[in-house]
């Protein structure tokens, strides 16, 4: 990265490439998304269930293999992230570099048929299942490009234990969910025999915390030793931009939409311009907020109109009632004395 520069630019753009699956693969496809879908609802927490419904929108069926290009546009439209397509693994810097910039680089190719249910090589399954899901939901999309701009101009050091929290936390992640551990790590929501296994008894689970967790071991090509949880998806955040403010850098950036770019902010005017826009950002928010009282404080006034209403017609209905029992009453006992 240029740290010479008060800007840095890293464009990145998804092409229209279209994969003409054959038979076999869409066959692979089907058996997965049979068996994942039979999982979801008992294993996959609720914001992943929540976006999963979502995704029909862009061609997520159990006959049919989405295009890339469908699933980025979808995304861009929901929360600015885009799918890049790449051969395999890429370098840990490289892959949080992407997220930096709300791109998140994609396989294309599907896993063998012969092993439909796991694989260790991270394929177009494993993206589409495991992470896209996640990446549609707002919150998330915006931790994520966090954890890429805290990883530029930082050591490799420190790019291994941010890596090594993120597979244990976004890849390999569990959470509690109405007292009970829930999924939404990628690696397990896109491995059938895995995220089987993680949640049963024969393996061995412990709480996450990033600064011992960032020494675990990870594992490519067999299930994981060990998972961690933490006590809610909220949690699991949290405790990774906890994590990754202890970064040092010498100097802080930020995510600039408007040109699509990276902003060093190493001197005291681009401070200043950023002020500016948060400013500008704090005034929309606080007229935002203003407007919705006042329609709250309108619409509690309109059910106290209402209720008013309500007890002042029961009242009038009560008398009216005990005034007519009274004459019939009078009527009767006139009637006897005549």
């Amino acid at each position: 990265m240029r740290t010479d520069s008060t800007r840095a630019r890293f464009f990145l753009r998804a092409t229209d490439s279209r994969i003409e699956y054959t038979e076999e693969e869409r066959r692979t496809w089907a058996t997965v998304f049979r068996e994942l879908t039979a999982l979801y609802p008992t294993h996959a927490c609720r914001e992943y269930l929540r976006n999963w419904k979502l995704l029909e929108e862009c061609g997520y069926r159990e006959d049919n293999i989405p295009q890339l290009q469908d699933v980025s546009e979808f995304l861009k439209g929901r929360t600015g992230f885009t799918l890049r397509p790449v051969a395999g693994y890429l370098s840990s810097r490289d892959f949080l570099a992407g997220l930096a910039f709300r791109v998140f680089h994609c396989t294309q190719y599907i896993r063998h048929g012969s092993a439909p249910l796991y694989t260790p090589e991270p394929d177009c399954i494993h993206e589409l299942f495991g992470h896209v899901p996640l990446f549609a939901d707002p919150s998330f999309a915006q931790f994520s490009q966090e954890m890429g701009l805290c990883s530029l101009g930082a050591s490799d050091d420190e790019i291994a234990k941010l890596a090594t929290c993120y597979f244990f936390s976004v890849e390999f992640g569990l959470c509690k969910q109405d007292g009970e551990l829930r999924v939404f790590g990628a690696g397990l929501l896109s491995s059938v025999s895995e995220l089987q296994h993680a949640l049963t008894d024969k393996s061995v689970k412990k709480p996450f915390d990033p600064l011992t967790t960032c020494e675990q071991e990870c594992l490519i090509t067999t299930f994981q030793d060990v998972y961690f949880y933490t006590e809610s998806f909220e949690d699991a955040k949290e405790q990774m931009r906890s994590f990754a403010s202890t970064i040092k850098r010498p100097f802080a950036v930020r995510y600039n939409p408007y040109t699509q770019s990276v902003d060093v902010l190493d001197n005291t005017r681009n401070i200043g311009y950023l002020v500016s826009e948060v400013k500008g950002e704090l005034c929309i928010v606080s007229d935002a907020l203003r407007r919705v009282q006042q329609i709250e404080k309108a619409r509690m006034r309109g059910k106290g109109i209402d209720k008013a209403m309500e007890m002042s017609i029961d009242e009038h209905v009560e008398n009216g009632e005990q005034s007519d029992e009274s004459d019939t009453h009078t009527g009767y006992a006139n009637g006897v004395h005549k």
